[in-house]
């Protein structure tokens, strides 16, 4: 993707290809999908903002759970929606307390699974009971933005059923695993029809040339997704383990994060350890806005980061 993107200097002067089909294109032969039934763009947060302006208006509802991406409420809030809050079970998105929300209002819920920043998922059974007791008119939005990293038998992206049906969207990025946040690339995948309607109001050329030759050149990588999958596998068990040794608690996550959870007061909260590493040079995410004050979490990176981070940590800890 390096490469392919310094490549991309020989030609600034020429606009990109406005449908970014060669990208589409190997995203399809990738993940088993047409290129005609996917639509990319400036991150998976631009595809969002789409999805909200194409099919919700003011007077519309749409559902998103607790602790689910903020992007969500604020993409609705934009279309003049109104977003409604499911409560989840045990940092789990619950598809019981998303059906009790659906009035004759609602026409769009958004799933994040898994989900960030909990780094919990509910399985394919769970999506397919939740799809099946929403009315037909309601858009299910699956993000799918950290599902590249789950190893879990019982998940998958959403994409086999929304084969099957009209009014699931599944959404993807290539800022998690291909680690590319940088271009801001993100892609999903729907029927023809909502294809057709988020063309209509997409920009002409939403996706730059260098994201669209770093987004190729990535998919097509798939041995680098083993290697950073496999890193994960290691190092996310191991995180989980050393943070549980200090006495802290943690939610399961099949992410490239933990979120790890501190004393609601006392000299050991979240914002006190938040401010303690920074200092150190330990950059973690602190929750207060996704309504967990008492959590931090924390993305795996290299041996170096994991060693370090859990060494200050400790330091932390003992003061």
């Amino acid at each position: 993707a390096k490469v392919a993107y310094k490549a991309q200097a020989e030609s600034l002067e020429l606009y990109p290809e406005g449908s970014a089909l060669a990208l589409r294109t190997a995203i399809g032969k990738v993940y088993n999908v047409p290129a005609e039934n996917l639509i990319c763009g400036a991150g998976s947060d631009e595809i969002l903002n789409l999805i909200a302006y194409a099919y919700l208006s003011e007077g519309d509802e749409a559902i998103y759970t607790k602790h689910g991406f903020l992007v969500y409420p604020l993409a609705i809030m934009s279309a003049g929606a109104t977003p409604i809050v499911a409560d989840e079970v045990d940092l789990h998105t619950s598809v019981d307390a998303i059906l009790a929300k659906v009035t004759a209002k609602t026409k769009m819920v958004f799933v994040a699974n898994p989900n960030n920043p909990t780094g919990t998922y509910i399985s394919t059974a769970e999506i397919a009971r939740l799809h099946k007791n929403l009315p037909s008119s309601v858009v299910l939005v699956l993000d799918a933005a950290y599902g590249e990293y789950v190893e879990n038998q019982d998940y998958n992206d959403g994409i086999p059923l929304a084969k099957t049906v009209e009014n699931i969207i599944v959404t993807h990025t290539f800022s998690k695993l291909y680690g590319l946040a940088g271009v801001r690339l993100g892609w999903c995948y729907a029927c023809s029809e909502i294809i057709d309607v988020l063309n209509r109001i997409r920009g002409p050329f939403n996706i730059s040339s260098a994201a669209i030759a770093c987004g190729i050149a990535a998919v097509e990588d798939q041995d680098f997704v083993k290697k950073a999958v496999a890193h994960n596998s290691k190092w996310l068990p191991w995180l989980e383990v050393e943070v549980q040794n200090l006495g802290l608690k943690t939610t399961p996550s099949v992410c490239n994060f933990l979120l790890i959870h501190f004393d609601e007061s006392g000299a050991k909260t979240a914002a006190k350890a938040d401010e303690f590493l920074t200092k150190h040079g330990f950059i973690v995410r602190a929750l207060p806005n996704y309504h967990l004050p008492n959590g931090l979490r924390v993305t795996i990176g290299t041996q170096e980061a994991m060693e370090g981070f859990i060494g200050c940590l400790k330091a932390f800890m003992r003061q």
